[in-house]
């Protein structure tokens, strides 16, 4: 477990909120979850990085990429991405030959072996200046990168490593591409079994905790559980000074109390540090028509996101089939692998979420419903839709919105 500051602000920027195509309102998927100083991705669709040059996200802050699928328009974008963050470039980096031409100008293999040890050299070198970007994914993550990045040449300024979630039905020895680990892959990429149907604890620190479970699909899928470290209570300094300053303790020991601890004065008097409370809870799901693996792992988030791609608006929608009911669009969207804003809502209150963001829409709603009063009307429908099973705070997703989660109120305490 590695140490990290106190989260301070938590956000998330969605970067797009299409399904299958984008529109012109509508980038393909990508969510960028701010923790303080840093930023993790979830899912990287094609132009995603187009998405992040019109942010106020700095690419460079990123460090840790989940991908919830390996579907084209939740990972198309990860590749130039990385080759963006990495300063990636064909054929030269760092005054390093490309191994391949080297090992055409030597003639034999002792080339290319010893292009491949200098190079190696500036990987070691470059892991040492720079933590890797981190990508968790489900089986073929790793493959597709490392094919990526292979066949196009590309080489990177700085390491990175892939970290598979492993299903029961997986083949063992994942997916055999023939391929060596990219130059600037980490050998250290590891495979996460489940344990009792769940991933837990793929990455922890001192202030956060990531766990992941699937979702079904109609190719294996994730959701992540974002769990923040308790963090301090709130304390009101008027039940501490009085006594901090009749012993003549110095007020240094002020910052104790915050943690929560307990403080014994010279004259006897015990004071009680106001008890931690809950961090945030984030719960991210990527495309599915049932979440119930995730369901007792996600409870009680302060933030569900839940994709809501189609939808029936008869009155609303000109696109309606005069023959769709309700039950044939659920229908028509679960055999898709996909969800209606009714069922996001039924999940977000079978969990005990706060707040539900409804995410991953047809490319056929429009997502300008903040300056265009048509596409309001059909995001409001959506969203009314979800509040017939929910009665929490309900919000459709639109690239570029953000949104912020702020800790749970704190609960009343005696001193």
């Amino acid at each position: 477990m590695s140490a990290r500051k106190a989260l301070g602000t938590v956000d998330l920027c969605f970067l797009g909120t299409a399904s299958a195509q984008p529109s012109s309102t509508r980038n393909h998927s990508s969510i960028a979850l701010r923790l303080g100083g840093d930023v993790w991705l979830f899912d990287c669709g094609e132009a995603t990085q187009h998405r992040l040059q019109k942010s106020m996200i700095k690419m460079g802050r990123i460090k840790k990429i989940f991908i919830t699928h390996t579907h084209g328009d939740h990972i198309f974008g990860l590749l130039p991405l990385m080759a963006s963050i990495a300063n990636g470039a064909g054929g030269m980096i760092d005054d390093v030959e490309d191994p391949r031409e080297q090992s055409r100008n030597d003639g034999d293999v002792g080339g290319i072996e010893v292009s491949l040890r200098k190079v190696s050299a500036v990987v070691f070198t470059s892991s040492l200046r720079h933590k890797p970007l981190e990508i968790y994914g489900p089986l073929g993550t790793r493959a597709y990168v490392r094919t990526g990045l292979t066949y196009t040449h590309t080489f990177l300024g700085a390491p990175y490593v892939v970290h598979e979630l492993r299903f029961p039905t997986d083949p063992p020895e994942g997916y055999q591409i023939g391929l060596a680990h990219h130059s600037y892959e980490l050998p250290n990429g590891r495979n996460i079994s489940q344990v009792d149907g769940v991933w837990k604890g793929i990455f922890e620190d001192d202030a956060v905790c990531v766990s992941a479970a699937p979702i079904l699909h109609s190719v294996p899928s994730v959701g992540y559980v974002i769990q923040e470290a308790p963090v301090p209570g709130k304390i009101d300094p008027q039940n501490y000074i009085p006594s901090i300053e009749r012993t003549k303790t110095p007020m240094s020991v002020m910052s104790r109390l915050q943690q929560g601890e307990t403080v014994t004065l010279s004259d006897g008097t015990v004071l009680h540090g106001p008890p931690r409370r809950l961090g945030r809870k984030i719960v991210i799901l990527g495309d599915t028509y049932d979440p119930s693996p995730i369901a007792d792992m996600a409870c009680s988030p302060d933030l569900l996101i839940h994709e809501a791609t189609n939808a029936h608006l008869p009155s609303i929608d000109p696109t309606t089939k005069h023959i769709d009911t309700s039950e044939s669009v659920e229908a028509r969207a679960k055999s898709r692998g996909h969800s209606t804003p009714q069922m996001a809502g039924a999940f977000a209150t079978r969990i005990g979420a706060l707040r539900l963001v409804l995410n991953h829409f047809s490319p056929r709603y429009p997502g300008n419903d903040d300056v265009d009063a048509d596409a309001r009307r059909i995001m409001e429908a959506i969203a009314a839709l979800a509040r017939e099973h929910f009665s929490g705070e309900i919000t459709c997703a639109r690239d570029l919105m953000t949104v912020e989660v702020n800790l749970p109120q704190p609960q009343s305490t005696n001193h």
